[in-house]
């Protein structure tokens, strides 16, 4: 999905919400390699997900959009972006 023309972005987000423990992760994980975008998610020890996306504007405003609801048994109540600078990432991985 990615176009090879268009200058990559790169996204910071935190998920906020039931987002532990409902396979948020792995869900984000196979939607972004669906997305064809790089980057990496893990759990943070507030109860949050924080997730880096890099690729296609459109697939990662696309990837961004899905955060908003994430997979079923989740509930999202805050999703905050930060835009950073694309470090050139080619794989996706769920971080510890």
């Amino acid at each position: 999905m990615q176009n090879q023309s268009s200058q990559p972005v790169r996204v910071r987000l935190f998920v906020s919400g039931l987002v532990q423990g409902v396979g948020y992760r792995y869900s984000t994980m196979n939607q972004a390699k669906y997305f064809g975008l790089s980057g990496w998610v893990r759990n943070l020890p507030d109860g949050r997900v924080e997730a880096v996306f890099e690729g296609d504007k459109k697939a990662v405003e696309g990837m961004i959009d899905w955060c908003r609801g994430g997979p079923t048994g989740a509930t999202v109540s805050e999703l905050v972006l930060e835009y950073e600078d694309p470090e050139g990432d080619r794989t996706f991985e769920i971080r510890r």
